[in-house]
């Protein structure tokens, strides 16, 4: 069930430091609960998944520390919580499933981007294992080695 984001979609913010940090195994399309004024900072790109984080309870997803910087024209009437947390909307098997990959197996639950689908705002969650010094050493050392082969074959 590997999903990840179509190139019709329209991306309103992407983790990259995720793929730093984390071996990524499994993509996963989950639908997002939101509130008005939260639909319409999504709308004008004002969301940050830097320090998020997604956790299962009593079999439901949650995303946690996701930055939504509310709009002052869209949210005068409302008591806007920017970092509040937002209900994931997966069906019951993907759910079951993830808890036993992350209880069982040791695996995280990473958001990598949201993004809009249909109109409707989607996030893009991550199966992953976390990565040691090391592999993050390697990874680097094996990007820096493609970029100069191009810069190389380039000069030719």
């Amino acid at each position: 069930m590997s999903k990840k984001p179509t190139p019709g979609s329209k991306q309103i913010a992407g983790n990259k430091k995720a793929y730093h940090e984390y071996f990524v195994e499994e993509h996963l399309e989950a639908g997002l609960s939101l509130q008005g004024w939260e639909v319409k900072s999504l709308r004008a790109g004002r969301a940050h998944l830097k320090e998020s984080y997604v956790l299962l309870r009593e079999g439901e997803a949650f995303l946690f520390g996701c930055h939504i910087s509310p709009l002052t024209s869209a949210s005068t009437h409302v008591q806007a919580d920017p970092t509040r947390t937002r209900k994931l909307l997966l069906h019951k098997e993907e759910i079951s499933r993830l808890i036993g990959s992350v209880e069982r197996k040791g695996y995280a639950l990473i958001p990598l981007a949201m993004y809009w689908k249909h109109n409707r705002a989607k996030l893009d969650i991550g199966l992953a294992r976390g990565k040691k010094e090391y592999d993050k050493r390697a990874t680097e050392k094996d990007r820096d080695w493609e970029r100069d082969k191009q810069r190389l074959m380039r000069e030719r």
